[in-house]
Parts: C-alpha cells; sequence; structure tokens
C-alpha cells in the first residue's frame, strides 16, 4: 500500500492548516459554540468557499470536488486537531452519501450543489441515542434494533392525499437544531409490517420543532427534533435498501471520524509536550524526569498506530471500525494523560486541556463504545464461531 500523499493533498492540508490556526483557536472555539448556530458561520463559509470543504466528497457533476473519501478523512484529522465546531460531520460524512445513495436523480440534483458549496446543511436524525447502531458501527443495524416503530415509539409515516406526513421525536441529532435539511429515519407499514424509511423535511416545515440540547461535548452540538405532523419527501423511490445504505455510510464515516480523533489526539499530546518542556519542578523541566518521557513515548506510539489504521480505512473503509475503535482509545489515553500531565491547572474549565478529554468521552458515548467497535468488527470477520451445544453423553466422554 502506498500511504504517500499526492501535492494537492499537502497543499490542502497546508491551506487548511493556516486557516484553522488562525481563525480556531482554543478562545474562538468557545466562542463559536456559544453561538445559536454552534458553529462560526463566517469560517464555514470560508472554508466551503475557498476549499470546497463541504463538497470534497462529491462528485462534479453536483457541484462538488470529487475526490475520494481519503481526502474528506484527511482533512478532517486537520479540523479534529483544532476540535473545529462545524456542520462538517453531519453534512459531508453522514447525509451527503446517503442522498447520493438513495436519492432519485432530481433530488440529488436539486440538494447535492447547495451542500457541496456550504449553503445547505443537513443533518441525519435516527430515533434514540442509536446513531452507532444505525450505522452499523456496534451492532447489526436491521430496523428492530434501533429504529423504534409501532409500540416502541421512534418517529412515524403515514401516506395520504398530501403525501408524506411525520409524527415523532428524535432527542439527539448532531446539528439538528441548525441544519436546514433533516433526513429522518421513519416508519411505515404500521407496527405489523412495519419498515424503516429516509425522508426529506425542510427547516420551515409546519410542525417542525427543534431545540438545542446540553452536551458534553459543545462543539458537537445536537438537538432534539420533534416532528408534529410534519410534511416530509421521500428519500428515492422506496426501493432502497436503507439498512445497506446506512451501513456503507457507516463504513466512510467511521474511517473519517478515526482521523478526526487522531487529529485531536495528537495536537493534545503535542500541548503535553510543550508544557513539560517549559513547566519546572525541583529546580528542572517537568519534561527531564526519566517516568515523564516513558508516558510520553507510550503515548506516542498509541497515536502513530492509530495514525496507520485510521490512513488504511481511508483506504480500505471495511477496515474503518477497528481503526475508529483504536483512534478513539488513543484519544481517550492521550487526552487523560495530557490533563495528569499538567496537573492541577489539566482540571479547571479555563483550561484547554478539557476539551479534548470531553471530546474523548463524547465521540465513545456518540460512535462506540471501544470494545463495542471491536466486538462487531469481530463477528463480521467470523472471529467468534457459534458454541455448538454438547449433548450429555459428549460431555461425560469429555
Amino acid at each position: 500500500m502506498d500511504a504517500a500523499f499526492t501535492a494537492e493533498q499537502h497543499e490542502m492540508r497546508r491551506t487548511l492548516r493556516e486557516i484553522l490556526g488562525k481563525r480556531c483557536g482554543p478562545d474562538e472555539v468557545r466562542a463559536a459554540v456559544r453561538t445559536a448556530a454552534g458553529h462560526d458561520r463566517e469560517l464555514w463559509r470560508q472554508l466551503a468557499g475557498r476549499l470546497g470543504l463541504p463538497g470534497i466528497a462529491i462528485a462534479e457533476e453536483y457541484g462538488g470536488v470529487g475526490c475520494a473519501p481519503a481526502d474528506l478523512a484527511l482533512a478532517c484529522e486537520e479540523t479534529g486537531r483544532v476540535l473545529l465546531p462545524s456542520p462538517l460531520l453531519a453534512t459531508a460524512v453522514l447525509a451527503a452519501p446517503l442522498i447520493t445513495t438513495l436519492g432519485t436523480e432530481a433530488q440529488r440534483a436539486a440538494l447535492l450543489p447547495p451542500l457541496a458549496a456550504g449553503g445547505l446543511t443537513a443533518a441525519l436524525a435516527v430515533p434514540g441515542p442509536a446513531l452507532a447502531t444505525a450505522l452499523a458501527l456496534t451492532g447489526d443495524n436491521a430496523p428492530g434494533e434501533w429504529a423504534g416503530g409501532g409500540r416502541a415509539g421512534g418517529v412515524q409515516a403515514t401516506s395520504g392525499e398530501n403525501g408524506w406526513r411525520l409524527y415523532g421525536e428524535v432527542p439527539q441529532v448532531l446539528d439538528g437544531h441548525s441544519a436546514g435539511l433533516l433526513l429522518v429515519a421513519a416508519h411505515t407499514g404500521g407496527f405489523a409490517r412495519s419498515r424503516t424509511l429516509l425522508f426529506l423535511v425542510r427547516e420551515d416545515a409546519p410542525g417542525l420543532v427543534r431545540a438545542r440540547q446540553s452536551t458534553l461535548d459543545e462543539t458537537r452540538p445536537q438537538g432534539r427534533v420533534q416532528l408534529r405532523d410534519v410534511a416530509a419527501e421521500l428519500l428515492g423511490d422506496g426501493l432502497g435498501d436503507v439498512p445497506a445504505a446506512l451501513a456503507a455510510a457507516g463504513r466512510t464515516a467511521a474511517g473519517v471520524l478515526a482521523a478526526e480523533a487522531v487529529g485531536a489526539a495528537a495536537q493534545a499530546l503535542a500541548r503535553t509536550v510543550d508544557h513539560v518542556r517549559q513547566r519546572e519542578q525541583f529546580g528542572r523541566a517537568i519534561g527531564s524526569f526519566q517516568a515523564v518521557k516513558h508516558r510520553l513515548a507510550d503515548l506516542y506510539v498509541q497515536v502513530q498506530a492509530a495514525r496507520s489504521a485510521a490512513y488504511y480505512a481511508a483506504w480500505d473503509p471495511d477496515q474503518g471500525a477497528l481503526a475508529l475503535a483504536q483512534a478513539l482509545e488513543a484519544l481517550r489515553i492521550t487526552s487523560g494523560e495530557a490533563i495528569q500531565l499538567h496537573g492541577g491547572i489539566g482540571f479547571t474549565w479555563e483550561h484547554d486541556a478539557h476539551l479534548y478529554f470531553k471530546r474523548a468521552a463524547a465521540d465513545e458515548l456518540l460512535f462506540g463504545p471501544v470494545h463495542r467497535l471491536r466486538a462487531h468488527a469481530a463477528r463480521r470477520a467470523g472471529l467468534f464461531a457459534p458454541s455448538v451445544p454438547t449433548t450429555t453423553t459428549e460431555r461425560v466422554a469429555v
């Protein structure tokens, strides 16, 4: 495998790091997440206009850049370094691939160009706190496992003379409070013959009620979405395999999320190294103590291994879940050690270290946990053979 980056990829990374370095420091991040949108709209327009960031993986015929998901992962490694609050994950990583896979030609032509240009943002709404399951990251995504429906709640869809109407609530939707377009997973066909389809809901639809939620990680804003007899448009012709499309989107998303977590872990480690070089104790820099050097060396190995796994997953999306597990673990360990090595100041809200620690914890809650990512990947690979019950005679013979 050739992991060398092209000149264009190096240039994209350099330009993105330059822009984010000027516009996305810790103070700017804190200010952006406290806005109504939860992100800096002007910075989002700049990233969309100058770099085409939301359209990197969208085909050129729909106004995108036409690059591979690996380029999107590379860009997200840079956004992860600064914990950029933006609609990039919800729009470009989750919603756009589903529209591309399931949407009709008319829907793709109408929705993908504004998504690629950054003028329209989108969010995926799946019932309950089950995003990882819906994307088939931590388990099989048969609708009954995550989508509710019938007596189990979720969102219901009915069809009549006025078209499709949606009823229900989704309590946790990434960027659900601010997205201009919602992709809502809803049940049709009643309780006995229910199936899950995806529907398009515009932000100005009558009966749509949204409110921003308090979250552990403010850089990943979430909203509660209530649908009260809301008019909706079916995504596609209703014949597409929604679970398969979600699983495919999940494989790509896992690689992108892994790269993003690697960027965050690398930056947390870099800041910690700078701190131990400057912080003195007993008349010498604490970074000169052998125990501290060993801890930092272990963290470096963790981050580099996670980076290798993330790059491999960008090339082979089927390895995304394992790469995501390794990257989330590296981020959790690195951010935790960062707080410890910063001493008492690392535990204060005024310090930057806690931002990375909260990102690590929140990402595991949203897309993990790590042990479930690995267990599901192992089951898919056939590593866990089904146990064969033995008879009484066989047990006695043994």
